[in-house]
């Protein structure tokens, strides 16, 4: 029956994106497994890529980040108790992606190809819901670090690497798995941790053991079993784990100050934590606290790359999927020649990010067993991390921009990843840190450089324009241009050689036909959708596009 009081009918709107599976409709994704060694995960990456794009996943996804956690400081007589309050929805969220392995499986099932399958595993889990990957990228990247504290590490492995997640708040032993957190930062030394003021204190007569002072002004996952942490002794900034209970079965003293208010990332608790004489034990050697820390941020950083071209596919497929639905002006929006210049160069931009986070994921699969690619991965990640988090927010913003009004309310899915969208950039490393890196990596490890290099020359002679951007790095070694106000250049350039070698070896060649014009010849553009005349964009939207029908 027609409503009496309705003013108009609703038409013309697109409907949710959901309902396909996020894997296999993504091209650059399932030949990137394939070529990587990662093609055993198939159906592990079929069952996800449903999961993650069903109508259920996205109501959860937006639960989580509604109800958003609330910290509970006392219970009701008033006791100190320190606990954060999580949404249903969050638990089954964050339940999933444990029961999916990505938080362990190179750990859980050391066989090749495993650090391949579990980045796309993570990768696919950016269109679920992105804040509960935070815990789950710290307790992936804890495992390196406390083996270096063997007897630690023999007893929390098996429980990090448990496909079973257990929200109580109890001790370790009592759980069924755990998950590990991180606090680093204070609040006047940001990335700089060397100027932290946290002390440490030895208990007499416990080997290892010590009692921790300070403030973190950064605190991820507050709720998580165990932290690891960086705290001074007499010998200098040292590497501690800090469990939420202490070995006698008593709630440790870890004081949960308050539950940051962030810009996005809203499902994930962040908090400023104080120790006040809090236990914990020590992990690596006394004053080598950065370089015990070091293996925990290189994994951190690999997922912050992951995460970037995940979130980049996540919005791009979003605005195909809204542009093939959407009419304007008589016509779909896709069939509009400058909004499908917009999408294809979108499309473009998100696959170079796809393959170029795939290949240093296996990069740290070959690790162990070469030389190269330790070196590879040693320079790679922090050129994927800077970029590919370099470029996520803009591509998102214009992603976001083509679904007009729709994509600004919060209603829709494009808000809450607009506002995803720079996390990756700031957390483990802001890009002048990662451009840094880079130099440092050049500059302390010659064999990083040549590693790189070498992936880069891969491609030579098969595109003019390549070419000359790979003479550009050359003469710029040639010539040892690599002072510090260059960091971002040079890391730019090097990145943009790896994904133009990369897709030119990989892609279709209209894809890479159209990064060559776009990223090499006339460099990167002020905007999105300044591609030049004479490329396929109709083949690279319709290769992006979530085909529902």
């Amino acid at each position: 029956m027609r409503d009496p009081g309705a003013t108009h009918e609703v038409f013309n709107q697109v409907p949710p994106l959901e309902g396909f599976n996020a894997f296999l409709h993504d091209s650059a994704l399932v030949e990137a497994m394939e070529r990587e060694g990662g093609s055993w995960g198939r159906e592990r990456h079929i069952g996800l890529g449903e999961w993650v794009a069903s109508g259920r996943t996205q109501e959860l996804a937006r639960l989580a980040n509604t109800f958003t956690p609330v910290l509970k400081t006392f219970d009701r007589v008033g006791n100190r108790v320190d606990e954060v309050e999580f949404h249903p929805a969050y638990h089954e969220l964050l339940g999933k992606a444990i029961a999916e392995e990505i938080h362990a499986l190179p750990f859980a099932e050391p066989k090749p190809g495993a650090q391949v399958v579990r980045a796309g595993l993570h990768f696919l889990y950016n269109f679920a819901e992105i804040g509960v990957l935070c815990p789950v990228t710290m307790t992936f990247a804890a495992v390196p670090t406390l083996r270096q504290q063997p007897d630690l590490s023999a007893e929390w492995e098996p429980k990090i690497v448990s496909d079973r997640y257990d929200p109580r708040f109890m001790p370790v032993q009592k759980k069924t798995g755990a998950t590990i957190g991180m606090a680093m930062t204070e609040k006047q030394g940001g990335s700089d941790v060397r100027a932290n003021t946290t002390r440490a204190v030895p208990i007499n007569g416990a080997s290892g053991e010590y009692l921790l002072t300070g403030h973190k002004w950064f605190c991820s996952a507050p709720m998580c079993d165990g932290f690891l942490t960086l705290a001074n002794t007499d010998a200098g900034l040292t590497c501690f784990f800090v469990p939420r209970w202490t070995p006698d079965g008593e709630r440790n003293v870890f004081l949960i100050q308050r539950l940051k208010d962030k810009l996005g990332n809203k499902a994930n608790a962040s908090s400023e934590v104080e120790y006040r004489d809090t236990w914990a034990r020590i992990v690596g050697e006394e004053g080598r606290g950065v370089r015990t820390i070091i293996e925990m941020v290189h994994h951190t950083r690999l997922d912050t790359g992951i995460s970037a071209a995940g979130i980049m596919r996540n919005a791009v497929a979003r605005a195909v999927h809204h542009a093939s639905y959407r009419t304007a002006f008589q016509k779909k929006l896709v069939d509009q020649p400058a909004m499908r210049r917009v999408l294809a160069d979108i499309a473009v931009e998100s696959e170079a990010a796809t393959m170029l986070a795939m290949r240093v994921a296996r990069a740290f699969d070959e690790s162990a067993s070469s030389e190269g690619e330790q070196a590879f991965a040693r320079i790679a990640v922090a050129v994927a991390k800077f970029w590919l988090c370099k470029r996520t927010p803009a591509l998102v913003a214009e992603a976001l921009e083509l679904h007009g009004g729709n994509g600004y309310v919060e209603t829709g899915e494009m808000a809450r990843l607009y506002r995803e969208a720079p996390l990756n950039g700031i957390w483990e490393g802001s890009g002048n840190v990662m451009a840094l890196d880079v130099l440092r990596a050049i500059g302390r490890e010659p064999g990083a450089m040549e590693a790189l290099m070498g992936e880069m020359q891969l491609a030579a002679g098969i595109d003019r324009r390549f070419d000359a951007h790979l003479s550009r790095i050359g003469q710029r070694i040639a010539d040892k241009r690599f002072g510090e106000a260059d960091a971002r250049q040079i890391a730019m350039e090097l990145a943009l050689g790896l994904q133009g070698s990369l897709m030119l070896r990989q892609a279709p060649d209209y894809v890479a036909d159209a990064f060559c014009a776009t990223r090499l010849e006339d460099g990167i553009g002020l905007a999105f959708g300044l591609m030049p005349d004479g490329l396929d964009e109709a083949a690279i939207v319709d290769r992006a596009r979530p085909k529902l029908d």
